[in-house]
C-alpha cells in the first residue's frame, strides 16, 4: 500500500472538503450509505479514499477503493477521485458535470 506525504494529503483534503462537498456526499451515497446526509473526506492512500459519513446524526468512517486499481503517484489521485465521482453519478442516475 502506498502512502502519500502529509502535504499532498492535506492539499487534497482541503480541496475536496472546500470545493467538492457535494461530490463527497454523492460518493458516500453511492458506495457507503444511500441515506447519508453528510460526508467529509478524511484521508486516502494508494488503495482508496476514506470518508466520514453521517446518517441520522451517527457518523461512521468508510473506505472506498479506487476504481481503476491501486495508485502510487500524485497525479493518479485526481484521476481516481474523478472516476469515483463519475461512477457515483452512474450508480445514482445523475448526469455528471464535465471535467476540466
Amino acid at each position: 500500500m502506498t502512502t502519500f506525504p502529509s502535504d499532498i494529503v492535506d492539499a487534497v483534503l482541503r480541496h475536496m472538503n472546500g470545493d467538492h462537498t457535494d461530490d463527497n456526499l454523492l460518493i458516500a451515497r453511492a458506495f457507503v450509505d444511500p441515506g447519508a446526509s453528510a460526508s467529509t473526506m478524511v484521508g486516502f492512500d494508494g488503495d482508496g479514499g476514506e470518508w466520514d459519513v453521517t446518517r441520522d446524526e451517527v457518523t461512521t468512517r468508510a473506505s472506498v477503493a479506487w476504481p481503476n486499481a491501486p495508485i502510487s503517484e500524485r497525479p493518479e489521485v485526481r484521476r481516481e477521485i474523478v472516476a469515483l465521482y463519475d461512477e457515483a453519478c452512474a450508480v445514482l442516475g445523475i448526469e455528471p458535470r464535465p471535467h476540466a
